[in-house]
């Protein structure tokens, strides 16, 4: 088991706690992508996900590849996510 998990924050986290429940599901939704798609290191580059008033922000360790960084386009835009595609990359 992967213990280094990434940061998970939210803007108003404090008044709606709801938003890291929310990070929580669509990072395990993300990583399940990553383990589906034998991407073993996947996980290891994702630094911090942030919900900034519904735009999913990834910070990482290093530089994702594009269906990297789908994994989290696609996650953020399910039922367990906002419904959106508002998905930054940072690193």
């Amino acid at each position: 088991m992967f213990l280094d998990h990434p940061i998970i924050t939210a803007t108003n986290s404090f008044t709606e706690p709801d938003r890291i429940e929310r990070l929580t599901r669509v990072y395990g939704y993300a990583a399940a992508l990553a383990d589906q798609a034998g991407n073993v290191g996947f996980i290891e580059k994702v630094a911090q996900i942030h919900d900034h008033k519904g735009t999913l922000i990834v910070f990482w360790h290093e530089v994702p590849s594009e269906v990297e960084k789908q994994y989290f386009v696609q996650a953020w835009a399910s039922k367990v996510g906002d419904g959106s595609t508002n998905v930054e990359h940072e690193i």
